[in-house]
């Protein structure tokens, strides 16, 4: 049988799915999707995923299935025996939720606006309001969070495929100099420490000795 295929951009959302991989010791092959050149919008790609959007699973029957979430939840849930995701409706429910808020909000409403002012045709003024927006959600999204998350604890309080999904909005925190807040300051470099995590950053480019040294900020509530 063909090993699945994954589309993906090194240090983007894709990144959870890469680590979820790794975790899972699945065989895979990764395919660079590179998005400043328009890869995506390519008519190869959009014969594979016509949202043209990244990460973008191609499983071992040719079905190609899109959104963090959705893969995330299918990948744990064909692998039950590495217990990536809860046995009970209240704790999935939760991870479900969570998810939803972590890329729904944070990163959509909240990075991208982050992001997007690199390539906005406006005068700065606009570009430091779009960002500065985006950085208030980003920081009240981590509030919330931080506050859901027990110290030393995972989101669903044993590892899941959701914290993959929090991590890589940490680590776009670590990198556009965003402080997180004490809980996922604590789970960011509790995933920084796992063997997955270190060969995923090292295969998309990344030194992780350089990251997770910034110190974590002041609780809000």
């Amino acid at each position: 049988m063909a090993p699945m295929k994954l589309y993906m951009t090194p240090g983007s959302c894709s990144t959870a799915i890469h680590i979820i991989l790794e975790e899972l010791e699945e065989a895979f092959e990764a395919y660079i999707v590179n998005l400043p050149s328009g890869d995506h919008f390519k008519p190869d790609y959009v014969a594979i995923n016509p949202k043209s959007t990244i990460p973008t699973l191609v499983r071992q029957d040719g079905t190609s299935l899109t959104e963090v979430q959705a893969i995330a939840y299918w990948l744990a849930r064909s692998h039950p025996h590495a217990r990536l995701w809860p046995d009970d409706a209240e704790n999935e429910c939760r991870l479900i939720e969570a998810m939803a808020y972590l890329v729904g909000t944070i990163h959509g409403q909240g990075f991208a606006r982050i992001f997007v002012t690199r390539t906005l045709p406006t005068d700065p003024v606009e570009h430091h309001s779009v960002g500065a927006l985006g950085r208030d959600i980003v920081t009240k999204g981590f509030a919330i969070l931080n506050n859901t998350l027990d110290a030393g604890s995972y989101l669903a309080g044993s590892y899941s495929v959701a914290d993959p999904i929090l991590f890589y909005v940490e680590f776009w925190a670590d990198k556009t100099g965003i402080p997180l807040p004490t809980n996922l300051f604590a789970h960011y470099n509790r995933m920084l420490t796992r063997p997955a995590v270190q060969r995923v950053l090292r295969e998309e480019g990344y030194n992780t000795a350089a990251l997770g040294r910034a110190p974590a900020c002041e609780d809000q509530t």
